[in-house]
């Protein structure tokens, strides 16, 4: 039997639709918009599917195990990876990774995220 996944709470299963409210948001340039490319969320998050982002909110928060986030990958600047958070160190930097673990390159391979390499927080779908 295989040894049970300490983060499976963690892991993200869902990630609702935009509303109105969004929208607005995004309308107003509150929150942007971010195409996932890879395989690496699947299932949460195929190919062209259209997210959209709040950025800048690790600014003033720390980021929290189970949050999707956009990153800025830390080997290749301008190069930007949906991931989620597997775990935060008191320093504020993230162990992140992908869902389809076998497509994704995430923090196994290149370290730790710092807190400022976190471009903002995943909110929703779009549309």
């Amino acid at each position: 039997m295989p040894a049970p996944d300490p983060m499976a709470a963690f892991r993200p299963h869902y990630l609702r639709h935009s509303h109105i409210n969004d929208w607005l948001l995004w309308l107003l340039r509150r929150q942007r918009r971010f195409r996932v490319v890879g395989e690496s969320m699947l299932p949460l998050l195929p190919p062209e599917t259209e997210v959209l982002i709040r950025p800048g909110i690790y600014r003033r928060q720390f980021p929290c195990a189970g949050d999707l986030v956009v990153a800025e990958h830390p080997q290749r600047p301008g190069f930007h990876l949906l991931k989620w958070v597997v775990f935060v160190e008191a320093d504020g930097s993230c162990y992140v990774q992908g869902l389809n673990l076998s497509q994704s390159t995430d923090s196994r391979q290149f370290g730790l995220v710092p807190r400022d390499g976190l471009i903002g927080r995943v909110v929703c779908r779009f549309p």
